[in-house]
């Protein structure tokens, strides 16, 4: 894989992150960053204003920089942006962020020197990873403030990550060999213009809910195999004519899922009309949510092959000071997203709370000896209270602006809350189908000896494998995170 001449998917910078040597940059990259350094030093040479090359920020863009301040300007801009607050983000997701960086400097329209990508490439083999922190950018002049500290380390300043503890850059590089950079001209502002916070939280959660997607399906199956519901709805001739992609895909995976069992055989003659509609509309209301995901990946996949700082340097003689740093491209999808990931949660509580009605030979509660013993009867307000809580994550950053920079940026994404939210909301729903999965085996429990389809069985023995069989009360709490793990572990055969 190539930065920057490369067309780059999410899923190949999760591998990039997790093994950095697999990119690189080709002869041709280097020309285009090499070009690119050299027309800048031409505007600097020729003495025209151009913002950011020669004038101060944002609302200080009429304020010309002379040649000899141009250096001193790109350091001022990084420590000044440098304002961001709250717990630093994953490791991995500052990874994801210089990754995406890389690729986009490489494209070789912002003017940022080869020592500068270089230097940032050797830190990802280093392991030297930038400390950022989860606050502060509004998504709209790009994500400042993360960039910000995630350039600081290209200066010796700031933190990286050192065993998984957050240490001083200076110490590291010393450990290293390594001397801090001066920036030149145009490339602080290159450097912390994008939206690469915002993209690295997308792609993380791409890369969650691609999975959480199969496993719900996969969990829906276990709980219509235990309240030995219909497969009807998930017949091919029904989705032929309303040709959702996501309800058809559903469809076919849940008949694939339910094959040649023997719950479903048994309820092929009883007096049941229907099921209640978070069995009977699984297709519907999961592709949907796959719909919405596929949405998203296009999108951030476009965002993570662009250009998004300012201003583009597009010759010696052109610039162009516009707005793809403008965060609202990704803020929208990454809204829709979240509400996607929140309704495969709201579906599976309901779920949830149907196998502990005691209805069609279901004890309530899944506990013969209820009364003496609560059953699963607490698990579902943990799901109830999750649930909700995903609800409140659901409203839309995207809805919101205000104006920053002396109103010079008058219209913001707040993306980055966006894409947080669509993180948080996804490892709520971990744990809403962690409990579905526990209730699911317990239902089984009493179909035997009936046989579920072969999927279902290697997955129902995958559980067994950590939570057994509730006889009576324990601490089940203790059950549920055994479960969590596997799913964040993907121990769960989903295909």
């Amino acid at each position: 894989m190539t930065y920057g001449t490369d067309t780059l998917t999410f899923h190949q910078i999760l591998e990039i992150a997790k093994n950095p040597s697999l990119a690189q940059l080709s002869d041709q990259s280097r020309q285009q960053i090499l070009q690119s350094q050299r027309n800048v030093r031409e505007i600097v040479e020729s003495n025209r204003t151009v913002y950011g090359i020669n004038t101060g920020f944002g609302p200080l863009c009429d304020v010309k920089i002379s040649e000899e301040e141009t250096a001193q300007l790109q350091h001022n801009l990084i420590i000044s942006h440098a304002v961001g607050v709250g717990k630093p983000i994953d490791r991995e997701l500052s990874r994801i962020m210089m990754i995406a960086k890389i690729h986009a400097l490489s494209r070789g329209f912002s003017g940022v020197t080869l020592e500068v990508i270089e230097r940032m490439i050797l830190m990802l083999e280093k392991d030297l990873i930038p400390c950022v922190p989860e606050q502060g950018s509004v998504g709209a002049s790009g994500d400042l403030a993360p960039l910000a500290h995630m350039v600081l380390p290209l200066l010796g300043l700031g933190q990286v990550w050192e065993n998984g503890v957050p240490v001083p850059t200076s110490d590291a590089l010393n450990r290293h060999g390594l001397q801090p950079l001066k920036l030149g001209p145009k490339e602080g502002l290159g450097l912390i213009n994008g939206t690469q916070f915002i993209l690295a939280h997308a792609i993380k959660g791409l890369e969650k809910m691609e999975y959480l997607l199969d496993l719900a399906d996969v969990t829906a199956a276990m709980s219509l195999e235990a309240y030995r519901g219909s497969a009807s709805p998930f017949r091919r001739e029904l989705h032929e004519i309303r040709p959702f992609a996501g309800s058809q895909k559903v469809a076919a995976r849940m008949v694939k899922l339910l094959e040649n069992s023997d719950n479903l055989k048994s309820h092929e003659f009883c007096d049941r009309v229907q099921d209640p509609y978070s069995f009977r509309c699984i297709p519907q209301v999961h592709g949907a949510s796959r719909n919405a995901f596929e949405h998203l990946k296009q999108l951030a996949e476009t965002e993570l092959n662009s250009v998004t700082d300012n201003p583009i340097v597009l010759s010696a003689e052109e610039t162009i000071s516009g707005g793809n740093f403008h965060g609202q491209l990704m803020a929208l999808p990454l809204d829709y997203a979240t509400l996607a990931a929140a309704e495969l949660g709201n579906i599976s509580d309901r779920r949830s709370y149907l196998l502990l009605e005691g209805k069609f030979g279901l004890p309530r509660l899944l506990t013969e000896s209820s009364g003496l013993n609560s059953g699963f009867m607490i698990p579902q307000y943990t799901t109830a209270a999750l649930v909700t809580e995903n609800k409140t994550l659901c409203f839309p950053a995207s809805a919101d602006s205000i104006p920053t920079s002396l109103g010079q940026e008058d219209h913001v994404s707040m993306g980055s809350i966006s894409g947080r939210k669509f993180n948080q909301v996804l490892d709520n729903l971990v744990n809403i189908l962690a409990v579905e999965l526990m209730f699911a085996a317990q239902g089984l429990e009493f179909r035997r000896p009936a046989v579920c389809s072969p999927v279902i069985e290697e997955n129902y023995s995958i559980l067994r494998s950590k939570v057994a069989k509730l006889e009576d009360d324990r601490l089940i709490g203790e059950d549920m995170l055994q479960i969590a793990q596997l799913i964040r572990d993907r121990k769960f055969i989903v295909s």
